[in-house]
């Protein structure tokens, strides 16, 4: 026997519009805003710019998971990701397109050539540049909607000659990335080093981003017998420059740009023994303090198998102040306000959110920090203030 049941059309369209607003409801009551990135997500450069961001995009979960209210509207935050493939030109044309498409109110850019090339409209097209680079010229152009995220890395250079010459002796070689950050970071390097007593013995940048091999140009700088030699771009390929070098029986010591992270470099070479005698930026997951300990096991929590960098954690903080901003000045649309906010946000971040110690952000756009800096001894990493590094006699 079939029962067949009738509902009545008009009551059926009723249930139906009252499901339909109540849908509706739902999502107007969580408003959306976007945040662009563009950088390096395929060639040499690729793990790099996939730590900047899987960073930003550990932080959007956490404000998403907390609930993030501006202006007594709630929002949802999202990253937009393009991949410039660590091309200065697809930066641009990425964050035109990240504006125009998406309306983003910030774009994350993590490196000089890019950000460069973002600054030539970002002021006229109306978005922060959340610049990842600690080159100086950065925030020295006036660029009054940029924020530079990492802490000038001028301040790595001096206390980083001195441990260098002191370990190891007066003669270096340079053989670091030719890419634009690079070549900013051998303009600093070499004079300092000259100035400190040293002599420059070969001079030959290599292309990191697309060589995987570089037996050639390792072997031309050892040809001038250095005691020090000065490396770095993207880890990985800084790892590979490093094991070339000791395959060639070099003994020294390497000055490391603070792009290269040395426990990256280390997954790639076999540990920390082949980087013995170096000097860099403090590996995370060697950072002794609690909340940048507390932030790594986080972080391992989310993604098993995988280790923090401080691209990851210096971006998963930027993302947390800007949202910050957002609330202090009640907008998500007003990049000026937002970015007038960003020195309290930085200063009132909280310390869960903050694993490297920023303490704010200067009058040019810059963030200010506590910095630790590592040396590989005895096959292991030692953790040093900066301060006290460029203090030591």
């Amino acid at each position: 026997m079939t029962m067949t049941f009738r509902f009545p059309l008009a009551r059926l369209s009723a249930a139906l519009t009252l499901g339909f607003a109540l849908s509706a409801g739902s999502a107007l009551a969580q408003e959306v805003v976007k945040i662009g990135y563009s950088g390096p997500l395929s060639g040499g450069a690729a793990l790099y710019g996939k730590n900047v961001l899987s960073g930003m995009q550990m932080a959007v979960s956490e404000i998403n998971a907390a609930g993030l209210e501006i202006g007594g509207k709630k929002y949802k935050l999202e990253i937009v990701a393009l991949d410039d493939k660590y091309n200065p030109s697809e930066s641009a044309i990425n964050a035109q397109r990240l504006v125009q498409e998406h309306k983003t109110p910030a774009i994350l850019v993590p490196h000089s050539g890019g950000s460069f090339a973002v600054q030539a409209f970002n002021e006229r097209s109306n978005f922060i540049l959340l610049s990842y680079t600690s080159v100086p010229q950065i925030t020295a152009r006036g660029n009054k909607l940029t924020i530079r995220i990492p802490p000038e890395f001028t301040g790595y250079v001096e206390p980083f000659v001195k441990h260098a010459m002191s370990k190891f002796g007066k003669s270096v070689a340079i053989a670091n990335a030719d890419h634009d950050y690079a070549k900013a970071w051998t303009a600093a390097f070499k004079p300092a080093w000259e100035a400190a007593g040293g002599k420059v013995v070969a001079d030959n940048p290599m292309s990191y981003n697309k060589s995987t091999d570089f037996y050639s140009g390792v072997s031309r700088v050892m040809a001038a017998k250095p005691e020090v030699m000065f490396i770095g771009g993207a880890s990985e390929p800084s790892g590979l420059v490093v094991k070339q070098a000791r395959e060639l029986g070099f003994k020294g010591g390497f000055v490391i740009i603070d792009q290269a992270k040395m426990d990256e470099m280390a997954k790639v070479i076999g540990g920390y023994g082949p980087l013995e005698g170096s000097i860099g930026v403090l590996p995370l997951v060697d950072d002794e303090r609690a909340d940048a300990k507390a932030f790594v096991q986080r972080f391992r929590q989310a993604n098993p198998g995988r280790d923090p960098s401080s691209e990851v954690s210096l971006n998963y903080s930027a993302v947390h102040a800007t949202a910050l901003a957002m609330k202090l000045a009640g907008s998500v649309s007003d990049p000026a306000a937002i970015r007038a906010k960003m020195n309290e946000a930085f200063k009132t971040l909280p310390a869960k959110y903050n694993p490297n110690d920023y303490d704010g952000v200067d009058e040019k756009g810059g963030t200010m920090a506590n910095t630790w800096v590592g040396t590989v001894e005895g096959g292991k990493v030692k953790q040093i203030k900066l301060r006290d590094l460029a203090a030591a006699k």
